[in-house]
């Protein structure tokens, strides 16, 4: 879990997470592009690539492989067990 929030520390790792909520499947081109258009964040193509990676490290991406093209997804697995050890516990 530890590897969660480390990676859910940083604000551009979030906003990352975030574009891959609104369009899910994007290569590395295009979540640069987004996130300089919509965000103003003019980060390099390989600091977004190493948040990628971390967040791929953490399991909250997951990466597939067409031809030459590598589509990330989020994945939202890692986040039920914080939701389980605090949400549910609040419900009860």
């Amino acid at each position: 879990m530890g590897d969660v929030f480390k990676a859910l520390a940083d604000p551009t790792r979030r906003t990352i997470l975030d574009e891959l909520t609104d369009r899910n499947g994007q290569t590395l081109f295009e979540i640069c592009a987004r996130l300089a258009t919509k965000h103003g964040l003019g980060s390099s193509r390989q600091a977004i690539s190493q948040h990628l990676d971390l967040l791929v490290a953490a399991g909250l991406v997951e990466t597939r492989r067409e031809g030459r093209y590598k589509f990330h997804y989020i994945n939202t697995a890692p986040l039920e067990p914080i939701i389980q050890r605090w949400l549910q516990k609040a419900e009860d």
